[in-house]
């Protein structure tokens, strides 16, 4: 058995395989398909300081080799995690980390605040993927400015690893992972969701209700290795990959291009224990390969003379 462990900042992960926040539910949904206290680490679905229904009816939608959503951050609200939820979830040896979202900057601080006093949980997930209300609908992560504001604002009062989640939906990625971790992030994580769109041709109509939504699955994952890479290459801090990835080799691949864990989201969808079957065939591809640990293949990619 190689070695799998990986390292967050100050959270130490047994493997480097976590699941993506809104594909996981809250992990307790696939206690029936897989031992949870297996996986890296659990990120829970984004949770807004208070109540939100999510966006009207049909807000996903298959697309060539991937999938369109439009859920709309729907959760009970903080506080019910805390006083429902949480209780359960933290009986698991694996590591659980909140995906916070908020649509003003002092919903976030609100939701972390909480959170930084939650005994046990170790991290939260800063998903700057939202809208700004008080500045036009913008989103936050698609500024630089605004990236840093949101970061700054949440690390005055979140005292543990705080990952920050990057939006693909910019010009230079690299420019906004600087800007966070100028402001104190301990960990990026990307890609999120790209924005796309699908059409019904018989109805002449868009299919999702909100006409635009965010694209995830297999025909993302070029375009997140590259990311992943320009970043890692770029910061100090640690990177998580997402997008894409479907079975150990995708992983491997973006472990090569620099991220030190993963996260797997749409493949929860296909096959609900498709992340313990990554995390056996990374396994397999060190012990094939003669690698002691994963560590070995954190950022080793070979580029051609």
């Amino acid at each position: 058995m190689a070695d799998l462990t990986t390292q967050l900042h100050r959270l130490s992960l047994r493997n480097p395989v976590m699941t993506a926040s809104g594909t996981f539910g809250y992990g307790e949904e696939f206690t029936d398909f897989i031992d949870l206290n297996h996986l890296g680490a659990i990120i829970v679905k984004g949770t807004t300081a208070t109540s939100r229904e999510g966006n009207p009816y049909p807000r996903m939608a298959e697309t060539a080799s991937g999938m369109l959503n439009a859920v709309g951050l729907q959760n009970k609200g903080i506080d019910h995690f805390i006083h429902e939820i949480w209780p359960r979830l933290k009986q698991f040896k694996t590591p659980f980390i909140v995906n916070v979202s908020g649509s003003t900057i002092e919903e976030y601080i609100e939701t972390a605040e909480k959170l930084d006093s939650l005994e046990g949980m170790p991290a939260i997930e800063l998903n700057i993927s939202c809208p700004n209300v008080k500045e036009g609908g913008m989103t936050f992560g698609t500024s630089c400015l605004a990236a840093a504001s949101v970061t700054k604002a949440v690390r005055k009062v979140f005292h543990k690893t705080l990952i920050v989640k990057l939006s693909p939906n910019v010009t230079d990625i690299t420019e906004i992972a600087k800007a966070v971790e100028g402001e104190g992030a301990d960990a990026v994580s990307l890609i999120n969701t790209l924005l796309g769109m699908a059409i019904d041709a018989q109805s002449r109509k868009p299919i999702l209700s909100t006409i635009t939504g965010g694209l995830s699955g297999p025909a993302i994952k070029p375009i997140a290795l590259r990311m992943v890479w320009q970043v890692y290459h770029t910061v100090k801090i640690p990177v998580i990959g997402i997008g894409g990835i479907m079975n150990a080799m995708d992983a491997i691949e973006f472990l090569l291009a620099g991220a030190v864990a993963v996260q797997v989201g749409t493949a929860n969808f296909i096959d609900p224990a498709v992340t313990l079957k990554i995390i056996e065939g990374i396994n397999d591809y060190c012990e094939q390969n003669n690698l002691s640990s994963i560590k070995d293949l954190i950022g080793a990619l070979i580029i051609p003379e």
